[in-house]
């Protein structure tokens, strides 16, 4: 009873506007305090945090990721994605998914994706004829899609508090991720067939103009991913290939940041969402240890199977319940839930691996589930549009990825390949 009426007084004050790492280092402390064990445990498991060989990962891809958000790469991304495949039946809008889907994996941020590129991607597909609604739709969904790509930042946090390899889970939330970008990409061939939305003519010249303008940014996917899943580095080693290598471009290939006026302000901005994640893990790590040692997530199991005893129905439940908390608060669910479900999964004979993906996969859900979802919020801002609006725009959208969700939920083998 103890543990429930802490855990609803975080939750209500996180939702009043607390700080989550306070609250959640506070009901921590409380906790251990009323065990009559020493409330320092906390700060050790902060201390057990910087030892982690993978921590290094989040600050290098982070760091990367804003140095790409801040230059002009998205745009020499985009019109060589365009200059591809634009001239294909719903072209652009395949363009669209698949760019904002990596510049999402490279940046670690949904609402990067949609403020950078949306931007650019809105007036582009409303020029090409495309209906508004799926423009909206198409916009507001893409902020999410990269979840599921290295070096995706949930991927990275969620491998970390699961204690499972991170490279495995790489390479499992891959085909997830190409699966849902194609059936999504068949979504815009028909809708850009239906709306008779002309196509991009095709120009050698512009390919190769554009291909000669990005010709150092166009390896860093093949470079980092490809890099990963042969084995020529770890996902830590890879984070440090990608930031020098960034780094090195945009300053002094490219010249669209400076090194002395641009570079210190991209890292304090970087490193501040950095401090604000690790603050939440470190506290995080010290509540979720109380829970474990108190056997909470055996008490909910034993709970549970008195209620549940099917595979497919907890499955279910836990679809629904992931959805709730990812549409709340993000980081907080990975670091907090993470640790509870992974047990009790296990006892109905999940593996952390297959979970692992279906948590990420409902995390893209809950980015645009109405009514908290915070792409909707994004959009709205960024486009001047009332939220009802892009409920509407992103139902089909919605309904895509919940049909891989329940594919994937009940397909183990199409994640443990």
């Amino acid at each position: 009873m103890t543990v429930f009426l802490i855990t609803l007084a975080i939750i209500v004050l996180a939702l009043a506007g607390a700080p989550v790492f306070a609250l959640i280092g506070g009901g921590a402390m409380l906790l251990f305090h009323s065990s009559g064990i020493d409330s320092s445990a906390v700060i050790v498991e902060m201390l057990r945090l910087a030892s982690l060989p993978a921590l290094i990962a989040i600050p290098l891809f982070t760091f990367a990721g804003y140095i790409l958000a801040e230059s002009k790469a998205p745009q020499r991304m985009l019109e060589v994605a365009e200059s591809m495949f634009g001239f294909m039946p719903g072209g652009l809008a395949a363009v669209a998914l698949l760019v904002t889907a990596l510049f999402t994996a490279f940046t670690g941020a949904s609402g990067v994706t949609i403020i950078a590129l949306g931007g650019l991607l809105y007036p582009m597909l409303e020029k090409q004829g495309y209906p508004d609604k799926f423009s909206l739709g198409l916009i507001t969904t893409s902020g999410s899609l990269g979840l599921l790509f290295p070096p995706s930042l949930p991927i990275i946090l969620y491998a970390l508090i699961a204690k499972i390899n991170l490279d495995g889970l790489f390479k499992a939330a891959m085909l997830p991720g190409i699966i849902l970008l194609a059936l999504l990409a068949a979504y815009a061939f028909f809708t850009a067939r239906k709306a008779e939305v002309k196509s991009v003519p095709f120009s050698w010249a512009r390919l190769k103009t554009s291909l000669r303008n990005a010709a150092w940014e166009l390896p860093l996917p093949f470079i980092i991913i490809g890099g990963i899943y042969d084995g020529w580095f770890t996902a830590s080693e890879a984070a440090s290939v990608m930031a020098f290598y960034v780094l090195i471009t945009e300053v002094f290939i490219y010249k669209d940041l400076s090194l002395s006026r641009d570079i210190p302000r991209v890292a304090v901005k970087s490193m501040l969402l950095v401090g604000a994640i690790f603050m939440v893990m470190g506290t995080a790590l010290g509540f979720t240890n109380y829970l474990i040692d108190a056997e909470i997530p055996t008490l909910i199991f034993d709970w549970l199977h008195s209620f549940v005893s099917s595979k497919a129905i907890f499955l279910m439940l836990l679809n629904f319940f992931l959805l709730i908390i990812n549409m709340i608060e993000i980081f907080s669910a990975i670091l907090i839930v993470v640790p509870i479900i992974v047990p009790i999964a296990a006892q109905y004979g999940i593996e952390p691996v297959h979970l692992g993906v279906i948590f990420l996969v409902n995390l893209e859900i809950g980015y645009m589930l109405p009514p908290l979802g915070l792409n909707l919020f994004l959009a709205s801002s960024r486009f001047n549009k009332p939220l009802p609006q892009l409920y509407k725009a992103t139902l089909p959208f919605l309904l895509i990825i919940a049909a891989v969700l329940m594919l994937i939920t009940y397909t183990d083998a199409l994640i443990l390949h």
